[in-house]
């Protein structure tokens, strides 16, 4: 047989979280000590999934083998669209939810519905790696806007401006930000809403985060802003509610003016096509949303808030290092100010040295000329300081 050739709609496709998993575990074999800043998975880390979650999942487990609706149980429904209209999303119902297994199949059916090979959505650089990983399956075009790193990482909105063209069919906003922690003001939100709705462009607002914010921020839901301006806001009970591998997230369509019935039939179309997400898991949402909320002012005040702290602090004491605070999420996006090849190779030095696993800022995207990495402040102080250390070291001895 002749070799046999992938498709050319992967050859675009990376996710760099992932992707240096495969020179972590060859170190791991070797006997390498690793210290995890990479993944934002809390429960590689000392957390723990709300007690009253998994006992609402072990209630329902026997009857909850068959599939479930395709757009999710009417319970989860329901309590999704009473939390969107608490949060000042007008006329939110359970008939505007989508549930699906995680915010990343929702994410994946939205873009599905919206982009033809050519077209291209507006995504935000630095942004979460999955929507330009999509973007290339689905054989659209890249079109990133810069956030601006002096600007507390907030969106340029000129930049955005002047990024649309004839082939844009959304703009896509991800608050709080991952990578950068940031958290978008009330007025950066309107005026994005607005250049949206000069264009005739949905905005799909990734708010995965919108409950882990810090320093008295708070998070609006965009589309308690956009009037009439069509949103697909997308979330999930991984972060919020400490349960990542139950693969719970949701999309709800605001679409006051009727623009999207068509893109809205088409996401139906492709949530029949894949029968349900997990039934079981799907139990769990009604009492996230309406019960007991102290672990998120714990984890919050108890947990994040310190490292963070720590992490900002200890980031710009590093010569050659410099870090906006993060408002929200739990990742920091720390600029590189050495003369260095690349971030990615700067990285892979650092973790085949000293065992710092971090993320290089080009797997999210970055203003040409600059150097980042992310990392995640998850870890207990003392593996963040021990971090931190060889971090210093490790820049000492080279630079």
């Amino acid at each position: 047989m002749k070799k046999i050739i992938p498709a050319e709609r992967t050859n675009k496709m990376k996710y760099a979280i992932r992707d240096v998993i495969v020179e972590t575990n060859k170190l791991k074999k070797q006997g390498k000590k690793i210290l995890h800043l990479n993944i934002g998975d809390p429960m590689k880390y000392d957390y723990e999934t709300p007690r009253h979650l998994i006992d609402a999942v072990e209630r329902n487990w026997s009857r909850s083998s068959s599939y479930s609706d395709s757009e999710g149980i009417e319970e989860a429904r329901i309590a999704i669209a009473n939390e969107a209209r608490k949060k000042g999303i007008k006329n939110a119902t359970e008939n505007d939810v989508m549930i699906g297994s995680g915010g990343s199949e929702a994410i994946t059916m939205a873009l599905g519905a919206l982009v033809n090979r050519g077209d291209n959505i507006l995504t935000p650089k630095p942004g979460y790696p999955l929507y330009t990983s999509l973007i290339s399956y689905f054989e659209a075009e890249f079109n990133e806007y810069d956030l601006n790193e002096d600007n507390a990482w907030q969106p340029d909105l000129d930049d955005m401006r002047k990024k649309i063209n004839g082939k844009t069919k959304g703009i896509v906003i991800i608050n709080p930000n991952n990578p950068t922690g940031a958290v978008y003001s009330k007025s950066t939100l309107k005026e994005i809403v607005d250049i949206a709705g000069e264009h005739n462009l949905p905005v799909l607002s990734d708010e995965t985060y919108d409950k882990l914010v810090f320093d008295g921020e708070k998070q609006y839901a965009t589309a308690s802003l956009s009037g009439d301006v069509p949103v697909i806001t997308f979330n999930t009970l991984s972060k919020n509610y400490l349960c990542p591998g139950w693969r719970m997230g949701w999309a709800i369509i605001s679409d006051p003016g009727h623009y999207m019935d068509d893109i809205r039939e088409a996401m139906n179309k492709l949530s029949r096509a894949r029968l349900s997400s997990s039934h079981p898991m799907q139990f769990a949402i009604k009492p996230a949303l309406e019960g007991d909320h102290n672990h998120i002012k714990d984890l919050i005040e108890k947990k994040l808030k310190e490292r963070r702290d720590i992490t900002y602090k200890r980031l710009n004491e590093i010569r050659g290092m410099s870090c906006v605070k993060p408002k929200g999420t739990f990742y920091a996006f720390p600029r590189i100010n050495l003369n260095i090849d690349s971030d990615e190779k700067f990285c892979m030095d650092l973790l085949r040295e000293t065992g710092v696993l971090t993320v290089s800022g080009s797997g999210f995207g970055e203003k040409p000329g600059t150097n980042h990495f992310r990392m995640v402040f998850l870890p207990k102080p003392d593996i963040l300081n021990e971090a931190f250390d060889l971090l210093e070291n490790f820049i000492e001895k080279h630079y």
